[in-house]
């Protein structure tokens, strides 16, 4: 197998529902995410995919959420899914795993990292229990 990883960052403010601490209150982080994807075969470049296609997917999805109040932004206002780094990371994940299908199909989304600070980070990936 072979695996590439991106990373981007967005900045926004979010608010923990059925909490109780400081973090029930409003507050912001710059969010960094890092993607990683697998593949077993190499195309004809000898890449998995480029690096800056990649990038371009989660730049997209990210969009969503730069510079915005988590809280009101899909999928966490309209489902009332609490915007916790971990859900965000799963959010993230589906969306990348919608956009490589349509790209790149024989490669698949290994995991989503998603960073609230340098010291506290949420990881998703499917297959473990």
């Amino acid at each position: 197998m072979f695996f590439l990883t991106v990373e981007e960052s967005f900045d926004a403010a979010h608010s923990l529902r059925h909490y109780e601490g400081k973090c029930a209150r409003i507050h912001g982080h710059t969010w960094k995410v890092e993607v990683e994807v697998g593949g077993k075969e190499l195309n004809r470049a000898g890449m998995l995919i480029d690096f800056s296609v990649l990038r371009k997917m989660l730049k997209e999805i990210l969009q969503e959420f730069d510079h915005c109040y988590l809280n009101e932004v899909a999928p966490f206002a309209e489902d009332g899914l609490n915007p916790t780094a971990e859900n965000i990371a799963f959010y993230i994940y589906r969306r990348m795993k919608e956009k490589l299908a349509g790209v790149a199909p024989v490669l698949r989304v290994v995991q989503v990292t998603v960073f609230e600070s340098e010291r506290a980070r949420a990881t998703y990936r499917e297959g473990e229990e």
